[in-house]
C-alpha cells in the first residue's frame, strides 16, 4: 500500500456502528506476538472519500472501507486493540477521528466522550500486497463449504509450515482442496459453476478460515492471484494472504487402492455414538470400534474417569475387526460428511481407515491408534 503523506491531517465522520464493524473485521489480522510494535496497529487513512482500514501480521492482511466525511491524505497507525474497543462503547451513534502528524495522536471524538490517542509512524507500516489485479468470480457457497471441510485436518505445528497450509487447486471448473496434519487427510473435490483461475498454492489454513467468516452469507468471493500472494475479496472487506512455500504431500498415493471392509451406515446415529462414547476418551485415549457380525461396538476407557460403551446395527459380515481412533479426530470426519450416509472403509488395525461421503466427493483418512490388549 502506498502511503501518501503530502498532507498532514486527516479528518473523518462515520457511523459508529460501521466503524466498530470495520474495525471488528480487520482486527483479526493484528499480530498479538513479536517485536514489531507497528503490526499491533491498524492503519487508518482517506481514499477516495472513504476511510480505509488495514492490519496484518505479514502472513495475512484484512483491508476495509466505510463511508463517511472523509477529507486530508494523512495515515496514521493507531493501537488495534485499544481503538476496536473503544468503539463499541463509545455514546454517540456519530464518531469523528482527527490526525495531526505534527502533534502524533489520533483524537477521538463521540457526544461528550473525547480522547486521545498515541500513534505509529505511517511510514513504519508494511507495504501490502496490491490489490489491483485480475479476480475470478466464486461461488461462495461453494468455496466456503469445501474449506470448512478441509480445514479441520491442517495442522497447528508451525514447525512444519506446509502442513499448516491447504492445497488449493483449481481443474477447469473444478475445485480441489487438501489439507493433512499427518495424522489424517482431508480432501474435497468440489464443482463450480465456471472455470477458476490458475491457481495451485498451499495457502495457510487460518486464512481461509478467516475467508468462511468473513464471506458468510453471501452469494460470491472474487479472488486473484498476484506473485506470493492470493487474494479475496467479499463485499468492500479485501483478504491477503502469502502462499506457503514448500511441496505438498502427494494425498493421492496417501489413500489406500483397496480395502479389506466397508460398511454404509446412516451417518446421524453412527455420530451420536461417537460423540458419547467420546466424552469418556480423555487423556489420548482411543475410541475402540469392534466390528463383528451385524453390529458395531463403540467402547472408550479412561483410568480414573470411567468408561462407556454402546453397540449399534450395522451391515458387516466380515471377520472381526477391532480398531482404535483418535475420537476428536473421528469425530470431525463424520460430521464433514454433508449426506445422510456414510461409509467406512477399513483394512486392518494398524492401517488407516477411510470416511467417504456417497454422495459428494470427500474423502477423510485417519491413521489408527494402536490398542493395549
Amino acid at each position: 500500500m502506498n502511503i501518501d503523506l503530502a498532507s498532514s491531517t486527516l479528518h473523518a465522520t462515520c457511523s459508529r456502528e460501521d466503524l466498530a464493524t470495520a474495525l471488528g473485521v480487520v482486527a483479526r489480522a493484528l499480530s498479538t506476538r513479536g517485536p514489531v510494535q507497528v503490526l499491533s496497529g491498524i492503519l487508518l487513512r482517506a481514499e477516495e472519500g472513504k476511510l480505509t482500514l488495514a492490519a496484518t501480521d505479514m502472513e495475512i492482511s484484512l483491508r476495509a472501507s466505510l463511508p463517511g466525511e472523509v477529507s486530508g491524505d494523512a495515515a496514521a497507525v493507531v493501537p488495534g486493540r485499544l481503538l476496536t474497543d473503544l468503539a463499541r462503547l463509545l455514546p454517540d451513534e456519530s464518531v469523528t477521528l482527527t490526525h495531526d502528524e505534527c502533534e502524533g495522536v489520533l483524537s477521538v471524538v463521540s457526544g461528550s466522550h473525547s480522547s486521545r490517542l498515541n500513534v505509529y509512524s505511517a511510514e513504519d507500516f508494511p507495504r501490502l500486497p496490491p490489490i489491483d489485479v485480475p479476480l475470478h468470480t466464486i461461488a461462495a457457497p461453494a468455496l466456503l463449504a469445501t474449506i470448512e471441510k478441509v480445514a479441520r485436518a491442517a495442522s497447528r505445528d508451525e514447525s512444519r509450515p506446509v502442513l499448516t497450509g491447504i492445497l488449493v487447486r483449481f481443474e477447469g471448473n473444478q475445485l480441489i482442496m487438501a489439507a493433512t496434519d499427518s495424522y489424517r487427510l482431508a480432501v474435497k473435490e468440489t464443482k463450480l459453476g465456471a472455470s477458476g483461475p490458475e491457481l495451485e498454492a498451499i495457502i495457510p489454513a487460518r486464512a481461509l478460515q478467516e475467508l468462511a467468516r468473513l464471506a458468510s452469507g453471501a452469494e460470491e468471493v472474487q479472488l486473484g492471484v498476484h506473485e506470493n500472494h492470493v487474494i479475496f475479496s467479499a463485499g468492500d472487506v479485501w483478504l491477503t494472504s502469502r502462499r506457503i512455500d514448500g511441496q505438498f504431500p502427494n494425498y493421492k498415493q496417501l489413500i489406500p487402492e483397496t480395502f479389506e471392509a466397508e460398511v454404509t451406515t446412516p451417518r446421524g446415529p453412527l455420530l451420536d455414538v461417537i460423540r458419547r462414547a467420546g466424552v469418556m476418551a480423555q487423556r489420548n485415549a482411543p475410541l475402540r470400534l469392534r466390528f463383528a457380525d451385524g453390529e458395531l461396538s463403540v467402547s472408550a476407557q479412561t483410568q480414573d474417569v470411567g468408561e462407556a460403551h454402546e453397540s449399534l446395527p450395522v451391515e458387516y459380515a466380515g471377520e472381526l475387526l477391532e480398531i482404535g481412533f483418535n475420537p476428536d479426530f473421528l469425530r470431525d470426519g463424520l460430521e464433514a460428511v454433508a449426506g445422510e450416509t456414510v461409509q467406512l472403509k477399513l483394512i486392518n488395525p494398524l492401517r488407516p481407515g477411510l470416511i467417504v461421503s456417497p454422495d459428494e466427493r470427500f474423502w477423510y483418512l485417519i491413521m489408527p491408534i494402536r490398542l493395549a490388549g
